[in-house]
This record gives structure tokens, C-alpha cells and sequence, in this order.
């Protein structure tokens, strides 16, 4: 495993880097929390979301069903839109985001959250503009304003193969989507954030001369560890928004 920063200097030419586009998860990357989590916990839905959680009921369903639940209570998608606007994001990774985008660096997110809770926290804290693309679990809202949660693979009908990753989302596949529609104009340097399991299968498309940036002592990072040779970008790891923050913008300097 390759730690440290990377030195600069120029890779072969089918591999000159022509820009950077820096990739970030969401959930414990790029806010300081569980979206999901934090919409259950502080909208009251705790004990519901603890006893449905016991079943097989996929993560997505889930979460829709929390949605139903709040519907049923009479709470709208302003309210949950509220709540989400109290979501912990370090001031120090805003800022980081912001001076990224400025500098010319392409930011995209692929989560396993959905479109509404991360549009809607982008939004509060001035951020949304920043992305050019971002890659999650569809959201919509139907006739009656009962906010939907889809998943971003059907797993029945589209399903990814990928064994490393949960059945509704491939972020690997992600990956080689971004890669594949850039081809044309020369492959990009790719700094990658994240800190859960379904960020190890991305990790593995990354190539030298690229970066990836595991939360420290989160399963990511667990799985870097333990698969070391596997590897080819250079690791940086961080424990907080600071330590993102200051190492993001070193790398894109």
C-alpha cells in the first residue's frame, strides 16, 4: 500500500492526466452523519425503523417506508426537508468543496443515499452548484406530496453482478461510466472519499496517478488494509472534516 502524498510527476502517455475529478461519497464523507439515520432518529421513526429493520426488508424499502410513515403522520417534504438542514457537515469540508469547484475540478457524488436528502442538504449550505453530477437512489414525489425512495439498480429487473457491492448499487459501475464517457478526452486524474464497504468495489478502478481518501478506522479503510496489493491509487487517509478538508486541497493544488 502507497501512502503519503503522491509526487508529481508524468505518467506514461495512455495515462497523462488531463484534469482532475474528485468523487465523493456522501453519508460519513462528506457530511459528519447517516442521512438516513439522522431523518429516522430526529423525526421520531426509531422504534418503527429497529422492528422492520429485523425483517429482510432491503434498505430502500426501508427508508421508503419511513417516508409512508411520515405521510401518514402528516409531515411534508418541507418538514423532512428542515430536518435534513440540521444535518452536521464541517465547515472546514464546505469550504474545501467550494475552493475545489472554483479551481476547476469536476465534483461528482455517488452515494447510496438518495436525491432528495442530498439535494436538499447541498442546497442548505450553498454547495449544490458545485456538482456536476450525482449519482444516487431516485426520489420523486407522488400526487398526494409522499416523498418515494427508488433504488438506483432494480434488483430484479437490472441487476449489477458486482458481489462487492449491496443489489441496488454498483458504485464501481459508476466509476466506469465516468471513465468511459470522458474516454474521448483523455483520462482525468480521479481523487476518491469515502469510508464505507461499497467504496472498496471504486477503489479498485483507480489507477496510479489517481488518489483515494478512506475515513480512517471505517470499513474502507478496513478493507484497504487488508487487501494492500491490491491497491494501484495512492492513499491518504483522514479522521475528520479538518483533516479532509486539509488534504483535499493539498492534492488539487
Amino acid at each position: 500500500m502507497k501512502t503519503g502524498f503522491w509526487v508529481a510527476g508524468k505518467p506514461p502517455p495512455a495515462l497523462r492526466m488531463t484534469g482532475t475529478v474528485v468523487v465523493f461519497d456522501f453519508d460519513r464523507t462528506l457530511i459528519d452523519d447517516d442521512s438516513d439515520r439522522w431523518v429516522v432518529t430526529e423525526m421520531g421513526l426509531t422504534q418503527l425503523f429497529n422492528e422492520l429493520r429485523r425483517s429482510t426488508m432491503p434498505w430502500n424499502s426501508l427508508m421508503d417506508r419511513m417516508m409512508m410513515e411520515l405521510h401518514l403522520q402528516g409531515k411534508t417534504s418541507e418538514d423532512i426537508k428542515e430536518c435534513l438542514k440540521r444535518t452536521p457537515m464541517h465547515p472546514q469540508v464546505a469550504a474545501a468543496i467550494k475552493s475545489a469547484h472554483a479551481s476547476g475540478c469536476d465534483l461528482k457524488i455517488i452515494s447510496d443515499a438518495n436525491q432528495f436528502f442530498i439535494e436538499s442538504i447541498l442546497e442548505c449550505h450553498g454547495l449544490l452548484g458545485c456538482f456536476s453530477q450525482i449519482v444516487t437512489n431516485p426520489t420523486s414525489l407522488d400526487g398526494d406530496g409522499r416523498l418515494k425512495i427508488f433504488p438506483y439498480h432494480d434488483p430484479v429487473s437490472s441487476s449489477h453482478g458486482c458481489n462487492l457491492c449491496p443489489s441496488n448499487m454498483c458504485k464501481g459501475q459508476v466509476i466506469d461510466q465516468f471513465l468511459a464517457s470522458a474516454s474521448e478526452n483523455g483520462r482525468k486524474r480521479y481523487i476518491y472519499l469515502g469510508d464505507g464497504r461499497n467504496d472498496f468495489c471504486p477503489t479498485l478502478k483507480l489507477v496510479e496517478g489517481d488518489h483515494v481518501m478512506p475515513r480512517k478506522d471505517y470499513p474502507l479503510w478496513d478493507r484497504i488494509c487488508s487487501n494492500r496489493m491490491l491497491i494501484k491509487a495512492d492513499i491518504h487517509e483522514w479522521s475528520d472534516g479538518e483533516e479532509l478538508a486539509k488534504m483535499l486541497l493539498h492534492l488539487i493544488q
